[in-house]
């Protein structure tokens, strides 16, 4: 059977010998899954209220928590065979397992509209100044057809074919001559070595910042590392592939802050992409290229959502499913305001920090029975929101007003 071999195998779990993607394979995909536009947005945040060197300790230390829990949910998937929503069957039972399930689907919808506007917005601004032309909705369709084929590709064929041979490659391609062309921008020097300015976020909100790229992909991992050869492979390849992108990325994003002037948004990052490449043609594609990979997270947040989808509804085509969440997700992308979506699409992960805390407790400790499982789980989320509250404002009142 080919690589890119039926891959429909709904929540039962893969056969041995459809179980393909080794260490190396791991590295490449989740190396390339945490290289994206977000994650250096995310890292312009931290800098200059921390100063680069506290930054870059909290960026390691920070990704080194997430990506060793992201590891270690990863190795189960390995090892049973089944997507992330199915693992849970044990811990909540079936009909219990549909919570997450559904709560995963509605997030990662939301997540694949913010991917597809950032693509949409980002390669507006490449066509207006290459082409002079200005269309959102083209690119928003272009990107949404592009992350639609490659989820209907599948795990093993896009790993395999799409980011061994090619896409990884230009990605890791770009962001080292980017990285390069940041250090040799006049004055990078004196900003590393400047003090920071005690603005947000503090270092612990800079660590929760960093943990949560990792973290977020914690209800998805399994849904790939089900094709792994076994579970050492997966740790493995997860591990460092995820460690050194997202150390990587965060840096980057850092230094672009400090070396390039850009400010925490897509359209900051861009600019600041352009300034370090002196507006030229290769900045332009630098970002074109970066647009690529950015289509690969998009192309995991569509597959896992379907994958999320099936473990609720078993029979349903996974084709039709895939088709489905990205037509939704592309109207989204659209239609709403993307802001003030993400402080919805935190609320949601938020419900994921403990769930996996019990996850991790039945499969590495002790079994977990359904109602102990479900007691830890509502009050690790009450707990997570009396120590740090995220979401939209109509939920933060609710909190402030219950909890003072």
């Amino acid at each position: 059977m080919s690589i890119a071999a039926k891959h429909d195998w709904g929540i039962e779990p893969v056969p041995l010998e459809e179980r393909r993607l080794g260490t190396f394979d791991l590295a490449i995909l989740w190396g390339d899954l945490g290289i994206g536009l977000l994650v250096l947005v995310t890292g312009a945040l931290l800098v200059p209220g921390l100063g680069f060197f506290p930054a870059l300790g909290v960026i390691v230390v920070g990704s080194i928590i997430g990506v060793a829990l992201l590891a270690a949910v990863g190795a189960v998937g390995a090892r049973d065979g089944v997507p992330t929503m199915a693992l849970f069957r044990p811990i909540l039972g079936v009909t219990g397992s549909w919570v997450p399930s559904t709560l995963n689907l509605v997030q990662l919808v939301g997540w694949t509209a913010v991917e597809l506007w950032a693509m949409s917005y980002v390669a507006n601004l490449v066509s207006i100044e290459v082409l002079g032309i200005h269309s959102e909705w083209l690119w928003l369709a272009v990107a949404a057809l592009l992350c639609t084929g490659l989820a209907l590709w599948g795990p093993v064929g896009v790993t395999r074919i799409w980011m061994e041979k090619f896409g990884a490659w230009v990605i890791v391609g770009i962001s080292l001559i980017v990285t390069f062309l940041v250090f040799t921008q006049e004055g990078l020097i004196d900003a590393l070595t400047a003090p920071g300015q005690g603005v947000f976020p503090t270092i612990g909100p800079a660590l929760d910042l960093v943990i949560a790229m990792p973290i977020s992909w914690l209800p998805l991992v399994a849904d790939y590392n089900r094709f792994a050869r076994g579970t050492r492979a997966a740790a493995r390849g997860t591990f460092w592939g995820y460690l050194l992108a997202n150390v990587w990325l965060y840096t980057l994003g850092a230094l672009l802050v400090l070396g390039a002037g850009a400010d925490a948004s897509p359209a900051g990052i861009a600019a600041g992409i352009l300034a370090v490449a002196g507006g030229s043609l290769a900045g332009i594609l630098f970002l074109i290229g970066l647009l690529a990979g950015e289509a690969d997270e998009a192309f995991a947040d569509i597959y896992s959502g379907a994958m999320s989808l099936k473990n609720i509804w078993p029979k349903a085509p996974e084709k039709l499913l895939i088709v489905g969440i990205a037509a939704v997700a592309t109207v989204l992308a659209g239609w709403l305001t993307m802001d003030a979506y993400e402080n919805f699409l935190f609320l949601l992960g938020s419900v994921f920090i403990p769930l996996f805390g019990v996850f991790i407790a039945h499969h590495y400790f002790r079994p977990v029975n359904r109602s102990a499982a479900f007691a830890a789980w509502i009050l690790g989320f009450a707990l997570y929101h009396w120590i740090l509250p995220t979401g939209p404002d109509y939920w933060l009142n609710f909190v402030d007003s219950a909890f003072g």
